[in-house]
């Protein structure tokens, strides 16, 4: 059974930092990629950054590029998202999935199999 859960969002002032974790179970880690979508409110789900899990190779939107990193821990199975400077549009549900490797992309939803339960950011200005 794979199984998905983030932890780490809360509320933060606009320029400051949360860590996100993703800790992941129940598939081939080495066979997957793995993401961080955000939801903010009457918007779509959207990409944030992703990375595989054999080689680390990483990929981020453009408006998160500079300011957040994507990483693992093979030996916890986990995955986070360290996210500074943080803005006010930066505010969403976050929310960790993971992707068979072969898929052709890792930034659209609709390529990610598994989902966790989402944890709230909120960026105050």
């Amino acid at each position: 059974q794979v199984q998905l859960v983030e932890s780490g969002g809360g509320l933060v002032q606009a320029g400051g930092s949360l860590t996100l974790s993703c800790a992941a179970s129940g598939f081939t880690f080495s066979t997957y990629a793995m993401g961080w979508f955000r939801q903010a409110p009457g918007k779509e789900r959207e990409f944030v950054a992703a990375i595989a899990w054999s080689d680390g190779i990483t990929d981020y939107a453009d408006s998160v590029k500079g300011r957040f990193t994507i990483s693992k821990d093979s030996a916890k199975n986990t995955m986070y998202l360290q996210m500074n400077s943080l803005k006010p549009e930066d505010t969403a549900v976050y929310y960790c999935a993971a992707a068979p490797k072969y898929r052709p992309n890792y930034t659209l939803t609709r390529y990610y199999d598994y989902w966790g339960q989402g944890s709230q950011v909120t960026v105050s200005s």
